[in-house]
């Protein structure tokens, strides 16, 4: 008997969770965590030893989960434990992200853990809520309801940063002593944020798995031998394979372009609250822009779509290298903002196309693997040349060999052939929407 999919309600709460943990990612990872710890936390380190355990924090969170993520992946798949799996890095995350408001002055050791910890729970939970788009949307669907989700992460996470922005700038207005005051009060507030906002997915979203939960430890080893099948899965289905190799290269260029804007504007001397307005102004421009291109590529296609932010990219590099005013700066994070929210919630759903039924978390286990290693690339690349040419803006145009490689490849991904391809690969029904869980016979 075949499953209807869930109603409207369920596609909103499932939207909702991109609402809840963005403020985590907009507010702490992009905003107040990276000044805060060599202001506050790290006040007592030189600014060059701040820089490399900061960085350091960062590698070994993304490190983490990037291992992770596929045996996660597997296991839920395995168990219909993609909600429970959520929940427990929701919550990881959540407590995290609230402890750092008890973190004093000097403890920079301490924060850097709690840091770490947090940024798994974060990613750890995005691997179990993009698997849950296939339980809430149909596939006609999944462009609309994956765009649907990252407008919402955008606007939310963009609220949240803005009324964070406000208390810090004006702590008196809150009734607290300064602006240190206000960013750990920040750092509580997410994580109230992140909680509340959780619940919507988790009182309407139901998975279309098995109705019996399947144990834990059969789970665990059902997913690691299904870990290991993924491999060769994977290196068989050519379309899937070359759609992964395209989308680490140009979603690395992405990467590189949000986490080095801010250095790159100060290197061309701009002030820093010119560059916190100019994120805030991307938040909000990426909103309606992620639904309108849901709506694009439901008659251009997303492969299509994916290709038109791709230019657009490149175009935004070759401004930057002429940018001189504050008016250039704004206008080129509106650009970014018009086509970030597109590229990634396209690629996402594109993704969820390819992938064989009924192993959703196990194939998106390796998605967000790659999208954890992103802004590793180009942010190498952008140093050396940086040393090369003698010139911050030079460097940015070697960020358009990653948006070229990444469209080469996209062009190469034939998406008509992924049917018959399915039906060899996986003759036994896995990629046409049987499911064998955790052992059971067939």
């Amino acid at each position: 008997m075949q499953m209807r999919y869930p109603d409207r309600k369920s596609v909103y709460g499932w939207a909702m969770y991109d609402w809840a943990n963005s403020a985590y990612s907009t507010t702490v990872m992009a905003g107040f965590f990276p000044v805060f710890f060599k202001q506050f936390w790290a006040s007592n380190l030189s600014v060059h030893e701040s820089t490399f355990w900061l960085g350091v924090a960062n590698a070994v969170a993304g490190l983490l989960v990037a291992v992770m993520a596929p045996v996660l992946g597997a296991i839920a798949d395995q168990g219909s434990l993609k909600k429970r799996m959520l929940l427990a890095f929701t919550i990881l995350g959540i407590l995290m992200t609230a402890a750092l408001f008890l973190v004093t002055q000097g403890a920079w050791l301490m924060a850097m853990m709690l840091y770490i910890f947090g940024a798994i729970g974060f990613s750890g939970s995005n691997v179990f809520y993009d698997a849950l788009i296939v339980d809430v949307a149909e596939e006609k669907r999944l462009d609309r309801v994956s765009s649907l989700g990252y407008a919402l992460g955008y606007i939310g996470g963009g609220l949240m940063f803005a009324v964070c922005v406000v208390m810090t700038m004006n702590p008196e207005w809150f009734g607290l002593a300064d602006k240190s005051e206000a960013v750990q009060f920040s750092f509580l507030f997410v994580a109230l944020w992140w909680g509340l906002f959780t619940l919507p997915l988790l009182l309407t979203v139901h998975e279309r798995g098995e109705a019996e939960p399947v144990p834990w430890k059969r789970s665990i080893s059902a997913g690691w031998r299904q870990l290991v099948g993924t491999f060769h899965h994977i290196r068989r289905l050519k379309t899937v394979f070359i759609f992964l190799a395209a989308y680490f290269l140009y979603i690395d260029g992405v990467g590189t372009i949000v986490r080095m804007a801010v250095d790159y504007g100060l290197s061309l001397g701009f002030r820093s609250d010119v560059l916190i307005r100019a994120l805030l102004l991307t938040q909000f421009v990426a909103f309606p822009a992620a639904l309108a291109w849901g709506r694009v590529a439901e008659v251009w296609s997303a492969k299509n779509s994916i290709m038109a932010c791709i230019a657009v990219y490149v175009g935004i590099c070759f401004w930057a290298i002429d940018m001189e005013t504050s008016r250039d700066f704004y206008l080129l994070a509106a650009a970014v903002g018009l086509v970030m929210g597109g590229i990634q919630a396209l690629s996402r759903s594109f993704y969820a196309r390819l992938i064989p039924a009924g192993q959703a978390a196990e194939f998106f286990g390796f998605y967000n693997m790659l999208g954890k290693f992103s802004a590793v690339l180009g942010p190498l690349m952008m140093g050396a040349a940086s040393i090369l040419f003698g010139s911050a803006r030079l460097s940015i145009l070697v960020v358009i060999l990653l948006f070229a490689a990444g469209a080469l490849l996209l062009y190469r991904v034939n998406v008509e052939s992924m049917d018959t391809l399915k039906k060899s690969v996986y003759p036994s029904g896995l990629g046409t929407g049987r499911h064998n869980p955790a052992g059971k016979p067939d």
